[in-house]
């Protein structure tokens, strides 16, 4: 295959078209999260992971699960954990079985924004889904994503 292979030209334009589609959602995400509750959607995201995890084997996430559910460097998530930590919305504790292990659970006030943010999310994220739509271009990935269920962990 060369620079100027169809078959890449095309692989590239959808690469593109899918990266034009989240940046749009993310940013229409994060701007209600931060109007409407001071909250960006990473911090959504990782209060909505951690608030799925559970006392029984294997509910409890590493801290590379979390990195992994959130998008982010091990290093990134650790500063965002700190940081919603210091806003009282998370706390870190030692694993009773593994003193090596650090857990990290949501309180009850970060619990309560969670419940508080959840509805102001699904709307923005409904927006951005329709706002796209009406772009030929993004219209199938839309039409894609809405199809799509939530992978299955592995």
């Amino acid at each position: 295959m060369t620079a100027t292979d169809p078959a890449l030209t095309a692989l590239a334009q959808g690469w593109c078209a899918l990266s034009l589609l989240h940046g749009r959602i993310e940013a229409h995400i994060e701007r209600a999260l931060q109007a409407q509750h001071d909250l960006s959607a990473r911090e959504y995201s990782l209060l909505d992971v951690l608030s799925r995890q559970h006392d029984g084997d294997g509910g409890h996430l590493q801290m590379k699960q979390v990195a992994d559910a959130v998008v982010l460097s091990q290093s990134a998530t650790t500063r965002l954990v700190t940081r919603l930590e210091d806003r009282g919305l998370l706390e870190r504790y030692l694993c009773p079985t593994d003193r090596r292990g650090i857990y990290t659970n949501v309180t009850e006030a970060g619990l309560k924004l969670l419940e508080e943010a959840r509805p102001t999310n699904d709307a923005a994220l409904r927006e951005a889904l329709d706002e796209a739509a009406k772009n030929p271009e993004l219209a199938p990935l839309v039409r894609v994503v809405e199809t799509l269920k939530a992978p299955v962990p592995a």
